[in-house]
């Protein structure tokens, strides 16, 4: 029986949880006895299509026999989806539910699926924290995800399910990278409403965005302002270990939420499938936790 080969598809390299999925896909196709190939697509849904595209029109022998994709895009790529069931390759999405997930499923001879974190549930776990954080209330600066993201949505949507109605949110854009968190409070700070608004946590919906916050604090010229800002609570989510769980342990995040990884699980998923000729389900949904727990949280003295 040939070595089964898997193509795994990831947004950025700029980005600790996307990072960590790759180690986990690698060491996953380890265990499980598969090669595996790593690609990012530089948080461009375009170029992850193309990519995609171009290794399943490749030649027979060299195509990957599975596709493990955490899509850039909202839609999830449903034509590559179907051009690859059709090709008879193997299709996981990681962080989504797509749409076309149950009819691809029934239809496909290769395992189709997805593994997902429940983000509705991050979210609301996130909503806590502030209720925890400010049990008095008050204004959280929220740097969201992408628009097209879907977790974002989710992520948003679930925060504002469990926030106290006292808790206001600020509402900032990142691209799930430091860089994009760090130009978008710089240009927040430019604003003249950002200097008569009290902000009184910082919220961001990954760790690289909460940490990007910091830096972009970090540069203000005057030292009142910038000890002011740095002195807030910090908020982020994924909490890897050498990352968030990290960084809060040294302080520089007040909390985070702990995703487990998703890439390595699909790998696992896949080759057994694909190994023993067995059916996936259709879908897997994972489990998140706030580090430190909820009832462990320093409320912050206003």
């Amino acid at each position: 029986m040939k070595k089964l080969k898997f193509l795994v598809s990831l947004h950025t390299q700029d980005n600790d949880f996307q990072t960590a999925q790759a180690l986990a896909a690698e060491d996953a196709a380890k265990k499980v006895g598969v090669d595996v190939e790593i690609t990012f697509a530089d948080n461009n849904a375009v170029d992850q299509s193309t990519q995609i595209l171009k290794a399943i029109q490749n030649r027979p022998e060299a195509r990957p026999d599975a596709i493990v994709l955490e899509p850039v895009s909202g839609t999830a790529l449903p034509q590559v989806a179907r051009a690859a069931c059709t090709a008879g390759i193997g299709w996981a999405v990681l962080n989504r539910y797509p749409d076309y997930m149950a009819e691809l499923h029934k239809a496909s001879t290769k395992p189709a699926f997805s593994v997902s974190s429940d983000h509705v549930e991050i979210g609301r776990i996130q909503g806590k924290q502030f209720a925890s954080l400010l049990p008095r209330g008050g204004s959280v600066l929220y740097i969201e995800g992408p628009s097209q993201s879907s977790s974002a949505q989710k992520r948003t949507a679930g925060m504002q399910q469990t926030k106290p109605s006292n808790i206001q949110i600020v509402m900032l854009k990142g691209h799930w990278t430091e860089d994009s968190a760090e130009r978008a409070v710089a240009s927040w700070l430019k604003l003249a409403t950002s200097q008569s608004k009290t902000i009184d946590l910082v919220g961001a919906q990954d760790d690289a965005m909460a940490m990007g916050a910091r830096k972009a604090f970090q540069k203000i010229a005057d030292e009142e302002e910038r000890s002011r800002w740095l002195k807030l609570p910090f908020t982020g989510c994924d909490g890897q270990p050498a990352t968030g769980q990290k960084w809060v342990r040294e302080g520089w995040l007040a909390a985070t939420i702990y995703l487990p990884l998703l890439a390595g699980k699909a790998v696992e998923i896949l080759a057994k499938s694909m190994q023993q000729g067995t059916r996936p389900p259709e879908r897997t949904v994972t489990e998140s936790y706030s580090i430190p727990p909820l009832d462990a949280l320093t409320p912050r003295r206003l």
